[in-house]
């Protein structure tokens, strides 16, 4: 079983706290906007913005001369992601920082799942566990009967969902096509599924908005392209548990920036969510690695 370097591991490990540093500022940028422009609309301008990022990509996207099959799949896939990221604007706007942020780590758990109903994965005793913690540790944080839970903690159950039927649909479109095409074709899709959502809402943004869904848009997409140079430079065992930051940064920004107050119960939550996850994320690396490692009666 090979491990990442030492050096290697530090660039993985720096790498995903600059992504963690990015998401932060998106969710900081997203909050200041508060709710007076639908979510909707936020979104769609903020996709809006990613099209002008990801126009060099298009060559590939005319290269690749999908099939119909392949285009509804990813079209499926963006239909996933616009209930999700609609979902994530409309919570972002509405409770603390920290819950969302903390919330936002139950995805992976909903692809481990949807993984084992659909794809057919197997979802061994060490893994249910796993996800039966992170389960848990959403509960802490929500504290049903304990709490109101308003409507962004609702969206927050929801949202995951979509992102994580957005990773199972791109996982499989991943095996015909380019990580290039697929990214392209998200952006694409979502805007073009947020588009009708938002002219239904429509308000007359001001230039101060705009600027800011436009930072929200650089923020973003620097985010998921350190999360990829992570990924490159250490196994997921490595570079998964350094996420645990994020969470930190935004109860901090969340009470020194806006005033929230410290949920000791989302931070714990959280933490219990981030340990399961990481806990699936090394097992499946472990998995990955033995499946490439021939095996005795292989090397015949």
């Amino acid at each position: 079983m090979t491990t990442a370097s030492p050096q290697n591991a530090l660039t993985g490990i720096l790498w995903m706290i600059l992504t963690g540093l990015c998401f932060v500022g998106v969710t900081a940028l997203v909050k200041v906007l508060g709710t007076r422009l639908p979510a909707a609309q936020t979104a769609f301008i903020r996709y809006a913005f990613g099209i002008i990022l990801v126009l060099p990509l298009m060559k590939h996207v005319f290269a690749a001369r999908m099939t119909r099959k392949q285009i509804g799949l990813l079209g499926l896939r963006g239909a996933a992601h616009t209930g999700g990221v609609i979902m994530w604007f409309f919570a972002m706007a509405r409770i603390p920082i920290a819950d969302v942020t903390a919330m936002n780590y139950v995805s992976p758990v909903y692809v481990t799942l949807a993984a084992a109903l659909f794809l057919g994965e197997k979802l061994a005793a060490r893994r249910t566990i796993a996800v039966i913690f992170a389960l848990i540790g959403a509960l802490v944080i929500l504290r049903p009967g304990f709490r109101e839970l308003s409507p962004g903690h609702i969206a927050m159950i929801f949202g995951p969902l979509g992102f994580g039927a957005s990773y199972i649909l791109a996982k499989r479109a991943s095996d015909e096509l380019s990580a290039t095409v697929v990214v392209a074709m998200l952006t694409i899709t979502v805007s073009i599924g947020l588009a009708p959502l938002a002219y239904s809402v429509w308000l007359a943004p001001t230039l101060y908005e705009v600027s800011v869904l436009a930072g929200v848009a650089v923020l973003a997409t620097l985010a998921h392209y350190a999360m990829s140079r992570a990924f490159q430079a250490a196994p997921v065992g490595v570079t998964q548990p350094v996420t645990f930051l994020q969470l930190v940064w935004a109860v901090m920004l969340g009470s020194l920036v806006f005033g929230e107050a410290i949920d000791p119960y989302v931070v714990l939550g959280g933490g219990i969510i981030v340990a399961s996850v990481s806990f699936i994320a090394w097992r499946e690396a472990v998995l990955k690695r033995r499946q490439k490692t021939p095996q005795p009666d292989q090397t015949l």
